[in-house]
């Protein structure tokens, strides 16, 4: 069973979905993969974890790092998952780009070299955004590429934090 409940943000309104226990989802409405981990088994409820959420949301929307993160549960691909531990590893307005993970996904492999694309994909697909930082991914040359909440958010997002190129 899936709960979603919606909140509104300075940004946009904000889908969250949980499991009941832990967050699983937080979407713009207008995103791209919106919902895209939600099933036909969902009902509208809200929930402490929501609650979590919304405070974290509040104290970010504020210009401040949250102390705190709500309790998230993942599922996806081994590739997907390591791309978003990563994401989650990039400090409060601090930004790395594709290429900086895709290097780092191929040390931890084994590998000589990761494709920055299949990074960027699995980026693009992150289910939990803001939470888990996928604004603060950037092309290899710095500019503002991809954002399933879209480019316009993923600057706002970015200015909120006054980030910097780590």
């Amino acid at each position: 069973m899936n709960y979603v409940t919606q909140s509104k943000t300075r940004l946009g309104t904000i889908t969250m979905a949980s499991d009941g226990k832990a967050l699983t989802g937080l979407w713009f409405n207008d995103g791209k993969y919106f919902g895209e981990t939600l099933d036909n088994d969902t009902l509208e409820k809200d929930l402490p974890i929501f609650e979590d959420t919304r405070r974290w949301l509040d104290i970010y929307f504020t210009g401040k790092n949250p102390d705190f993160i709500p309790k998230i549960k993942l599922s996806g691909s081994d590739f997907r998952l390591s791309v978003w531990k990563i994401l989650k590893e990039i400090p409060y307005g601090r930004t790395v780009t594709y290429g900086q993970i895709a290097a780092k996904i191929a040390k931890q492999r084994g590998l000589g070299q990761m494709s920055a694309q299949a990074v960027g994909g699995a980026v693009g697909h992150n289910p939990i955004s803001i939470i888990i930082p996928c604004h603060r991914v950037l092309g290899t040359d710095g500019s503002l590429t991809g954002y399933a909440g879209g480019l316009e958010r993923k600057t706002k997002l970015l200015e909120l934090e006054n980030s910097s190129l780590e």
